[in-house]
């Protein structure tokens, strides 16, 4: 109990000397997070959308071959940045580049590690999110594709008024969990000098010397982050699916039209809500059709 003591004691001081940091290293990872999941959400569904292109026997080769090499293209970024740590593309990137074109291309200063993380992060959220944003169109009903070209959309067409507004709901669950990956998935910037949450702990640990009291601020910290990002996502996706409850239509002018119908002897289920033959009209109408139906016999 009293190492629990203790631990509080050292967790409230080094928050009360190292708040600022603490809070410049949360705004940093937020910014950088939101930033790079809504390039990634774009790369990816720019991905999505040209890996489902269709084409058929009946296409001219030079349709076909662009189209394969697209769809090998989008297969090696996806594989290749899947498939390799995130921390391993930060040095790749921010060290490589520099490295093979002899400096001509590099990042420097604050800005330059800056835009090296976004961009790190960014294509590696478009690699998750491209096949994210495929599997979101394959589940969409194909009669849907089939409609829409029926009445003479093209693809391009189809996919921004069809597919994708009913790809998206589908696919929301996974855009949120990239943003809560990329929240803590930031960490890995300190590596080229990226002033994170994760980058003020080992500063704070630098001068202070208390490492474990400074990363229970940082789970506590990312834990409130992410907690927060899942409310809000569902909360999103609630606000998508409208409400649970639905309350039918009972006076439809058209359908009371169409299908409605009073007649003088029998009359209809919605009698007790007509009032088109009441009284005098009633009896008048039903005189005249025994009339008419009298001199009709008679006439035969």
């Amino acid at each position: 109990m009293e190492k629990f003591i203790e631990l509080g004691q050292d967790i409230v001081s080094t928050v009360s000397n190292y708040w600022p940091l603490y809070l410049r290293g949360i705004g940093n990872t937020l910014a950088l997070a939101i930033v790079a999941t809504l390039i990634g959400c774009i790369i990816g569904f720019c991905c999505g959308v040209l890996n489902t292109i269709p084409y058929s026997q009946n296409d001219s080769p030079v349709k076909k071959f662009f189209l394969k090499l697209i769809r090998a293209i989008i297969r090696i970024y996806v594989e290749v940045f899947r498939g390799t740590p995130m921390v391993l593309q930060a040095v790749f990137i921010f060290y490589g580049l520099p490295y093979f074109t002899d400096s001509q291309v590099s990042f420097q200063g604050n800005s330059g590690v800056w835009i090296a993380s976004l961009i790190v992060v960014s294509i590696n959220t478009g690699a998750y999110m491209a096949e994210s944003v495929r599997g979101g169109i394959i589940s969409i009903d194909p009669g849907q594709t089939e409609g829409a070209k029926a009445i003479g959309m093209n693809h391009f067409q189809t996919m921004t008024s069809v597919i994708l507004p009913q790809a998206i709901r589908n696919i929301m669950p996974q855009i949120g969990n990239n943003y809560i990956i990329n929240v803590k998935d930031t960490s890995v910037m300190f590596v080229i000098g990226f002033p994170d949450f994760f980058s003020a702990h080992r500063q704070i640990v630098g001068i202070n010397f208390q490492y474990f009291p400074s990363a229970v601020v940082e789970m506590g910290g990312y834990l409130i982050l992410t907690l927060t990002a899942s409310l809000l996502l569902r909360w999103l996706e609630r606000r998508m699916d409208g409400k649970s409850s639905y309350e039918l239509v009972q006076n439809d002018d058209l359908t009371m039209t169409a299908g409605t119908y009073s007649h003088p002897d029998r009359g209809t289920p919605f009698d007790e809500r007509s009032t088109e033959f009441d009284g005098e009209e009633r009896k008048h109408m039903r005189e005249s059709l025994k009339n008419s139906n009298g001199s009709s016999r008679e006439g035969r």
